[in-house]
């Protein structure tokens, strides 16, 4: 939660980024670096100063949350979190060499690594300093019954649909596909701020209203959070020729640029999730980690499907059948995982079992 005296870097950030933007776009670099020294330092470059401006963006995404308090906090961070990535998966997917199959690497990559790795790091680290940790089961279960057609409707019903061929929708079909999306994703946030906030309201966090950030802090971190977002777009463009570049050189597999556009966007609030467990606040982590898979699916897939229908692009949803059995398994083992209350080690490293072959197989199909 953010406190009334904000650090200096996530201002200090953003400025940086923006003038190492403006001296890229004056060199008139578009991201095509060369395979060398120079070249590899500044990929690494380019990669840093965006990392460092989704962890700058969305702190201040935090703070504005907190200052407008729910449901409109929770609209803005997800929003925010929503065009990054949408920006990192667009940039890629128009790149001059294309990947249709981006947005469902993307998401399942960010269901993989929410529900598996992420929450079996918070739950085994919980475990390790406190045996046992406490949660909302009705939360937790409302986070699984959404998140389940989710999953099911934009990665695996692709492929079994017959209007087109292969694993994709048709114009009418991802239409009516992302409105469901929508209406799904709406109904959960009504539940989530206005209808039953006790269920995902964990008991020991500091609701003094002292700690709200003040309206002039707020307004400068709603300034500088837009111009994060823009320079985040423009850094995503270089980006996603760098990336398509490195990736052909390592003869890496497509899938894993997913894997890295997952993991920039969950980063932070991934680091969050781990520090409230090992401060035994096990129902902030699951709120902060489930909710991204969440919005993940419910904002970005819509957008990108949006953008997909305006350019005429093709848009690959469906998942191969080796992914559809991790995203069944990794379900199942969520529901029994969140369907007491409380975790043990012995769950945790079930979920970090599945992350990993998860990993392996992205390298090993």
């Amino acid at each position: 939660m953010p406190s009334m005296q904000q650090p200096a870097s996530p201002f200090v950030v953003p400025a940086v980024a923006a003038v190492f933007v403006a001296i890229l776009a004056g060199l008139g670099f578009d991201g095509d670096v060369p395979l060398s020294a120079s070249g590899f330092g500044m990929a690494v470059s380019i990669l840093g100063v965006l990392m460092a401006t989704v962890f700058a963006a969305v702190y201040h995404a935090e703070v504005v949350a907190h200052r407008l308090g729910e449901p409109l906090g929770t609209l803005v961070l997800t929003l925010a979190v929503t065009v990054i990535e949408v920006a990192l998966i667009a940039s890629i997917m128009l790149n001059k060499t294309g990947n249709p199959a981006l947005a469902r690497d993307t998401v399942f990559a960010v269901i993989m690594i929410v529900c598996n790795g992420v929450v079996g790091v918070c739950i085994v680290l919980g475990a390790l300093r406190f045996r046992e940790q406490e949660f909302q089961v009705n939360g937790a279960g409302a986070y699984l019954m959404v998140l389940a057609p989710l999953a099911v409707l934009t990665l695996v019903l692709p492929s079994y649909t017959t209007t087109t061929t292969g694993p994709i929708f048709s114009a009418g079909q991802l239409g009516f596909v992302s409105i469901a999306t929508l209406l799904l994703y709406g109904i959960f946030l009504f539940v989530q701020t206005v209808h039953h906030q006790d269920y995902f309201q964990a008991s020991g966090l500091d609701s003094d209203p002292l700690h709200r950030p003040s309206r002039q802090s707020t307004a400068i971190s709603a300034v500088v959070l837009l111009a994060a977002l823009v320079i985040i777009i423009l850094l995503a463009k270089m980006f996603a020729v760098t990336l398509e570049l490195g990736l052909a050189h390592w003869a890496a597999p497509r899938a894993f640029a997913g894997v890295v556009v997952a993991l920039l966007v969950l980063l932070p609030e991934g680091v969050s999730a781990v520090r409230a467990a090992r401060n035994d606040v096990l129902q902030k982590s699951l709120n902060l980690a489930l909710g991204s898979s969440l919005a993940t699916i419910g904002l970005t897939i819509p957008t990108v499907a949006a953008v997909s229908l305006w350019l005429d692009k093709d848009l690959v949803l469906g998942l191969a059948p080796t992914e559809a059995v991790l995203l069944a398994l990794t379900l199942f083992v969520s529901l029994l995982t969140f369907g007491t209350g409380r975790t043990h080690v012995l769950s945790g490293l079930v979920h970090l079992v599945i992350f990993v072959t998860f990993i392996f197989l992205v390298f090993a199909p």
